[in-house]
């Protein structure tokens, strides 16, 4: 796995050199942060971790809050102003933030004010998915800088790792993004990644996933570290973030396309479940006899009301194949065979709506995907449920779109870069609060 750590002047050999008993271990960043801040004096595991935990304190302030003056910065943080005024010039001189004015005080002083530089470092974020791959690169203030759609390779597998590498590096490539600032990734993958193994389970739209080390292949291909989740889990993060949840404490993410799956948030905690499966619905028993299907096959649910399930069904009342995108057209034409099929899906999709809502009651609940996010769909199931279900529930559509992954890869990116950058092995990972929306709204692309 290559480093993702920040690139630093290098230290001369001389008598500026900091001691050799600092920890080769650290990040040089915090070798050298340490030395410039206590000279050649050592210092104790308490007061690194303590400086860390402050530059941690400081580099937040700034991404949420800039342009930023020191004295807002000490009061936001307890810090004293001069450990503020401290860590500014040290993150100033390495290149993480940067003056951006100066600011009169109440009495007329004035004072310098600070924001992140955005692209001091990027993060990749991967929605792959049955049918289509969508890679974007981030920077540190969030914001989506560049964005690449293609189909998903159809031989899965290393193809699909290829592919994955090849979009990331155009991204960046026709930002002008050098792919060296580009620290770390984060996919959405349409399974359960498995960390013992780096495999993808339970993601039957694409072949091979599971019979290799996905993760390892992908930061290989990369020269990154690779943070792999499932996309439902990633998409309701970016909804809680930007889109129709926004804030909600309880919410779930209903995507319905080529699959189906849920992302949960409860508490506000995503809810992963004790083998990362937690909102595999196309599971739930219903459609067909759950018990009678064979190990590894597609769930119950899936089956009926995903794209093939909705073909299949519409062929069966026809006598013709066709596209689910043509099957929505047709009910809108009144085709008496086309609306039986949108009604069956709606009602399936209501009772999982209704089975999900008894078990962990989430308040909302919002539908996307190319097919779950079809208003003549959403409509019809609001429809069934009202009445219905045993706990209140308010459905509504994505916000986002098919960017809803992406949206909570940049998000979940951003806490780990902020780790990764600023954090300490001595120290358990700290959950960054996301700054306010500042995702950049891409050109339509129509794909």
């Amino acid at each position: 796995m290559a480093s993702s750590l920040p690139p630093q002047r290098a230290l001369g050999q001389g008598e500026d050199s900091p001691p050799a008993d600092l920890t080769p271990t650290f990040p040089a960043f915090f070798n050298s942060f340490e030395y410039r801040t206590k000279g050649r004096h050592t210092l104790s595991r308490a007061a690194r971790i303590s400086r860390r935990i402050s530059l941690r304190m400081v580099m937040e302030a700034v991404v949420h809050g800039g342009p930023i003056s020191r004295a807002s910065i000490a009061r936001q943080t307890g810090l004293s102003k001069q450990t503020t005024s401290e860590i500014a010039r040290i993150l100033v001189e390495d290149g993480w933030i940067r003056e951006t004015g100066r600011t009169s005080g109440h009495v007329g002083r004035v004072a310098a004010t600070y924001e992140v530089v955005p692209d001091s470092a990027c993060i990749a974020a991967v929605d792959l998915g049955g049918t289509k791959t969508r890679a974007a690169i981030a920077d540190l203030s969030c914001r989506i800088l560049a964005e690449e759609v293609e189909p998903t390779d159809a031989r899965g597998g290393r193809h699909v790792v290829r592919q994955i590498a090849r979009m990331c590096r155009t991204a960046a490539k026709r930002q002008g993004i050098p792919f060296e600032r580009v620290r770390l990734g984060v996919a959405g993958v349409p399974g359960v990644p498995e960390p013992s193994s780096g495999r993808i389970l339970m993601a039957p739209n694409i072949p091979h996933v599971d019979t290799i080390d996905f993760a390892s292949e992908l930061e290989d291909a990369l020269g990154m570290e690779i943070h792999l989740d499932n996309d439902v889990n990633l998409a309701v993060l970016g909804e809680n973030w930007l889109g129709s949840g926004r804030g909600a404490d309880h919410l779930a993410f209903i995507a319905l396309g080529t699959g189906i799956g849920a992302g949960l948030v409860l508490g506000g905690q995503l809810v992963r479940g004790a083998g990362n499966a937690a909102g595999e619905l196309g599971f739930l028993p219903f459609g067909s006899d759950a018990l009678d299907r064979p190990r590894g096959a597609s769930g119950s649910l899936e089956e009926s009301v995903a794209t093939d399930g909705i073909r299949r069904r519409y062929a069966e009342l026809s006598g013709r194949s066709v596209s689910v995108p043509e099957v929505f057209d047709l009910a809108d034409g009144d085709d008496p065979n086309a609306t039986i099929v949108l009604d069956e899906t709606a009602r399936h999709l209501a009772r999982a709506i209704v089975a999900l809502a008894a078990i962990t009651d989430p308040g909302k609940v919002i539908l996307g995907g190319s097919i779950g996010a079809r208003s003549e769909l959403v409509d019809r199931v609001r429809g069934l449920l009202e009445g219905t279900s045993p706990v209140a529930v308010e459905v509504v559509a994505s916000a986002l779109g098919p960017r809803a992954a992406v949206a909570g890869a940049t998000a979940v990116g951003l806490g780990r870069l902020h780790n990764t950058l600023f954090g300490l092995d001595e120290v358990p990972e700290i959950e960054m609060a996301l700054p306010p929306a500042r995702v950049l709204a891409l050109k339509a692309s129509g794909r």
